[in-house]
């Protein structure tokens, strides 16, 4: 994509989500009283509704759980079409990220691939995008 996606706003519960990237990591909350994972980043736990709840970085692997493609440029410069899709994550049970699927064409994407977590930088926001594993 050349288009700049729209920058999230940060605040406490969501900033190692945004930024893990720059590390490598994928920053998913859990709880260290239920071992249960939230997101949307939260800092307390949706599952017990403890505090005793912080980023954890997951591997960033998973599963196409559904898709679709998108044929509509929405903002200036959005190239398409592009998948939009919803992945499972293997290691954060309940958890799924909606996000890209990018590096391979839209007609080899399908539901159930494999894919692993690549992260996309604009102007200090760290994007978790997915490209299928080989």
């Amino acid at each position: 994509m050349s288009a700049k996606r729209p920058r999230p706003r940060l605040d406490a519960a969501n900033r190692p989500f945004w930024t893990g990237g720059s590390e490598g990591r994928l920053n998913i909350v859990k709880c260290d009283d239920c071992g249960q994972f939230t997101h949307p980043p939260r800092q307390f736990c949706r599952h017990c509704q403890s505090e005793n709840a912080a980023p954890f970085a997951v591997a960033g692997t998973g599963v196409i759980d559904t898709m679709t493609v998108n044929h509509q440029p929405w903002l200036p410069g959005l190239e398409v079409p592009f998948v939009i899709a919803r992945v499972k994550l293997d290691d954060a049970p309940g958890v799924y990220l909606t996000t890209n699927i990018v590096g391979s064409p839209v007609e080899a994407v399908e539901i159930d691939d494999k894919v692993k977590v690549v992260f996309e930088e604009q102007d200090g926001i760290w994007f978790p995008l997915f490209e299928k594993v080989a």
